[in-house]
Formats: C-alpha cells, sequence, structure tokens
C-alpha cells in the first residue's frame, strides 16, 4: 500500500538523507534503488513508492545535490567586480574535504547526464544558471574599469565557468599536483590575465 501523503512528505527528508549518503560513499555509479533502501532500512518495494525507476531516484539525486552545493557555506562577498568573482570561483573549486566530496560527486554524474536527453537537458540549465550568477559582476568589473570596456560580461561568465570546471577535474585527479594553495593562485592568475594592461609609470 503507498504510504498517506502526510506519511509520504515526512518520509522524503529520511530518502535524500539516505540517497545523499549512497552518493557520498558510492558516487552515482553506485546510486541504486537497492543501495539506498538498505541505507534507508527498507524493502526495495517500499522505495518505489518514491522512486518507480532508477531514472526518477537518479533525476532527486541531481536536484539533491544542486540544492547542497547551493546551501553549503560561503565566502563574503568582499566587493564589487572581480573580488567577488574570485570568492565566486574558490567557492567552487575542491579547497575542504567537503567541498572535494562534493565535486567528486558532481563528476561522477556527468556521464549518466550525457547518456539521458533530460538529464542532459537539466545540466545544461544548471550550467546557465550558473553563468548567470556571475554575470553581473563581471558586469560591475567592466563599470569599474577591471576588465576591458568592451569584454563581454556572458562570454567572461562561460569562460571562468570552463576554466574554473577544468580547473576542478584537474585537482580532483592529481591532488599532489593541484593542492588548495595552488589552485588559488591559478584562479588569481586567470583574473589577472582578463584584466586590461595598464601602462607602467613613468
Amino acid at each position: 500500500m503507498p504510504p498517506a501523503p502526510g506519511d509520504r512528505e515526512a518520509r522524503r527528508d529520511d530518502v535524500s538523507r539516505a540517497v545523499w549518503q549512497v552518493l557520498a560513499d558510492k558516487g552515482f555509479g553506485g546510486l541504486t534503488l537497492r543501495a539506498v533502501a538498505a541505507a534507508m532500512g527498507v524493502s526495495t518495494g517500499m522505495l518505489m513508492h518514491y522512486f518507480p525507476t532508477k531514472r526518477a531516484l537518479i533525476a532527486h539525486a541531481l536536484d539533491l545535490l544542486e540544492k547542497r552545493t547551493a546551501e553549503r557555506p560561503r565566502r563574503d562577498r568582499p566587493a564589487d567586480g572581480l573580488a567577488t568573482v574570485r570568492a565566486m570561483l574558490l567557492d567552487i573549486l575542491p579547497l575542504t574535504e567537503g567541498d572535494t566530496a562534493r565535486n567528486r560527486i558532481w563528476v561522477s554524474s556527468w556521464d549518466l547526464a550525457l547518456a539521458d536527453d533530460g538529464l542532459a537537458t537539466d545540466q545544461a540549465d544548471r550550467y546557465t544558471r550558473l553563468r548567470s550568477t556571475l554575470r553581473p559582476h563581471f558586469e560591475a568589473a567592466r563599470g569599474l574599469g577591471e576588465v576591458p570596456a568592451a569584454a563581454d560580461p556572458e562570454q567572461l561568465a562561460a569562460t571562468a565557468v570552463a576554466f574554473t570546471h577544468g580547473l576542478v577535474v584537474q585537482a580532483l585527479f592529481d591532488p599532489g599536483r593541484f593542492p588548495e594553495d595552488v589552485q588559488i593562485v591559478m584562479v588569481d592568475d586567470f583574473l589577472a590575465s582578463i584584466t586590461p594592461t595598464r601602462p607602467a609609470r613613468r
């Protein structure tokens, strides 16, 4: 018998915690109805009242991951322009144990998203939202003269996301080569590379 509406809503947090536990322990490759049911201490039949298919489970896991990512502690936004862009990019990188685990889960989800048109569209939408959060700060940076007046804030945001996520992947696969201090220096060098060259004072 399916759970009553109130029970269903009450169990949703339990389900989400179990999904997160499986993701943290096994990544998306180990995310199965059986694994989540075991983490909850229920039968797979009971779990299927919430997720009738593995795809529904994966979609929920991605939404949960996005929510957890949005709710994580973040650095202060120190000032308008590139200072805030810097803080936002550092928030993405695997600089802490928690951020490393979160990034590992995201990267493990890409294979699944690429194999499913619906999940791929959802992931593309997530990148669109990420770029849109950076764009106003690049616009502010342009107004402050921190980037060239002719620069396109949308393109700068896209470039910044591409750079940062490329660095995420390298840091996950080769943490010895890309420890925390190296990642921070690379972000600073990237931002310096888009700053107009000022003529030397005489």
